[in-house]
């Protein structure tokens, strides 16, 4: 275990070179570098926020549904309890082909047309009321907009915010503020809780996708912490942060069915997730993390594996991109965002998220 341990943390990989761990285990009176142990306590963290956003779903943000006459609507059309259909819908397919179709009306002694219908009021039976994505959507509009002001008004102070040569400036021995440490620690937390979380949640169709952003936001902000990356990763928080809680909002009026207010939230979401995730994010933080920091510390193993994953994200950016143009274009067309969460597109975020989400969030 101990030759597995060394292994992991070598420090020809995390840290730049003539630096070692013991050099950031034993720093002046009053001072705290990053620690990897720190990382745990977003594990019981994440269990809080989720605990958190039961009581806030039940207590706050239904109420709010209730008051714009938002209800849980009940199935008109129940499938009739059949073993065989039931057997094919959970294990092979929601959505028969005619061959399927074909057999399984031969199996029961049923008309084609009665087993599509079947499968059909089934189909309506999985999908989530208006309330249940009215209280989630609520839930990670509030969280995103707390955790966006936090950023700010954090960050607003630090050097690094107005010239990102701050945040290689004396690296790795860059002292670990209280505030530096709960910003970091709470985005950690709140996207374990969305990893685990969205196992259960409301199943959307960039489900794959997420669950890429989410890890790959777990990866960075872990990654980032352990080898003392958090005046970059703050930003990079930050700038994911800035339109998440615009596109919730977006989707929490399309649920009151405030179209015209939807669909002006949610092309002020596209022009805002562009700018941050297509100019500021490469041109900025792309820019300090692969052109700054390499005149300043120069490249090492981690840096590489850290620049990697933030070309990761930067790509799926361009994919979120490409879809929230074409529902953007829908609505300065058709002068209606019916696409945005009438088809469940998903960003959370993400958020996704976009959530990616978020944030990953970071997205």
């Amino acid at each position: 275990m101990a030759a597995l341990s060394a292994w992991f943390w070598n420090e020809r990989f995390w840290l730049p070179h003539n630096v070692t761990w013991a050099d950031l285990a034993d720093p002046a009176p009053g001072v705290e570098y990053p620690k990897a142990s720190h990382l745990l306590s977003a594990l019981p963290l994440a269990l809080g926020i989720f605990a958190v956003r039961i009581l806030f779903e039940r207590f706050i943000a239904r109420p709010c549904a209730f008051l714009l006459h938002i209800h849980a609507t009940s199935v008109h059309w129940r499938a009739t309890p059949n073993p065989v259909l039931e057997k094919v819908f959970t294990s092979i397919t929601k959505c028969p082909d005619w061959r399927h179709l074909d057999g399984l009306s031969k199996q029961l002694d049923w008309d084609v047309r009665k087993v599509q219908q079947w499968f059909r009021h089934r189909r309506n039976q999985d999908k989530p009321s208006v309330l249940t994505k009215f209280c989630e959507s609520m839930w990670r509009s509030t969280f995103y907009l707390c955790i966006f002001t936090y950023g700010i008004r954090f960050l607003w102070q630090c050097p690094w915010m107005w010239d990102t040569h701050h945040c290689w400036y004396n690296y790795p021995y860059q002292v670990l503020t209280p505030g530096l440490y709960h910003y970091y620690v709470t985005e950690l937390g709140f996207y374990w809780s969305l990893m685990f979380s969205q196992f259960t949640d409301i199943k959307r169709k960039d489900f794959p996708i997420m669950f890429i952003h989410h890890l790959a936001t777990v990866s960075l902000i872990s990654f980032s912490y352990a080898n003392n990356m958090l005046r970059v990763g703050s930003l990079v928080m930050c700038v994911h942060d800035a339109s998440d809680f615009i596109l919730e909002a977006a989707k929490l009026a399309n649920y009151a069915k405030y179209q015209r207010l939807c669909d002006f939230l949610f092309v002020l979401f596209a022009v805002v997730f562009f700018i941050t995730r297509l100019v500021i994010y490469p041109l900025r933080i792309l820019n300090t993390t692969l052109f700054e920091s390499w005149e300043i510390i120069g490249p090492y193993p981690s840096w590489w594996l850290f620049n990697s994953l933030l070309l990761v994200l930067q790509v799926l950016h361009v994919i979120w991109s490409y879809l929230i143009a074409g529902i953007a274009y829908k609505a300065l067309v058709r002068g209606k965002v019916s696409g945005m969460t009438g088809t469940d597109v998903g960003w959370d975020v993400g958020l996704i998220q976009v959530r990616l989400d978020r944030q990953v969030s970071w997205m």
